[in-house]
């Protein structure tokens, strides 16, 4: 179990989990391609859980390559700083939140939503960004942001014109300049566990008109 959902997590021929510098080697579905690296305190063994071999997960159809990206997602979350952040608007625009998982080398989680008041839904996906980048150390060297915005992804790293929301586009797209951070595209509600979490963080900061700081400090 990770952060309550139920993942493939590598383990050896007695039953342990098989840990390699903190982190073990996870998987979402057995067909899925992706593999993932989470840090062995955030999983726990399933009472009874069979130990499958390692056919058991394939990477899906063998007729088709994976892509650049999968691989990609697999590099980075492995080391340096990472965000898997979302955005919440009841109604459009409505009373919007932002909601932020950050991910340290190490593997430990920081959480923090952010409340935005009377917002579209674009400006809250924007505002997740923002605050990732605020929220992790000056000084981490490597920072990656996941979002399942592909408008955010567009108008700051793509060259999409921004007809809305100049402002803000041009402060996310100073934030991503300056700390060199790279913006990858997960998809919303399809299992990813942090991006699930990071949806339910900001759907509590509308919900409870509050904000809360991801208290990570600087290394």
């Amino acid at each position: 179990m990770l952060r309550g959902q139920r993942v493939l997590a590598r383990a050896k021929a007695d039953g342990s989990l098989a840990v390699d510098q903190g982190r073990v080697e996870i998987r979402y579905r057995p067909n899925d391609g992706r593999a993932y690296r989470a840090a062995a305190g955030n999983l726990e063994i399933v009472p009874g859980a069979p130990l499958l071999p390692d056919e058991a997960c394939t990477a899906g159809d063998a007729t088709t390559p994976k892509s650049p990206r999968s691989r990609e997602q697999v590099a980075v979350t492995s080391d340096g700083w990472s965000a898997y952040v979302d955005g919440a608007c009841s109604g459009n625009p409505g009373p919007a939140g932002c909601g932020v998982v950050i991910v340290a080398p190490d593997g430990k989680l920081h959480e923090g939503f952010e409340y935005l008041g009377e917002a579209t839904n674009n400006v809250a996906e924007l505002m997740g960004i923002v605050r990732a980048l605020e929220w992790i150390p000056s000084s981490a060297q490597t920072v990656v942001v996941h979002t399942d915005s592909q408008y955010s992804i567009g108008v700051l790293q793509k060259g999409w014109k921004a007809k809305a929301n100049q402002e803000l586009v041009h402060r996310a797209k100073e934030k991503v300049s300056g700390r060199r951070a790279q913006l990858l595209y997960v998809p919303g509600h399809r299992g990813v566990v942090l991006n699930e979490r990071a949806d339910e963080l900001a759907r509590q900061a509308v919900e409870s008109r509050a904000s809360r700081k991801a208290e990570v400090g600087d290394t």
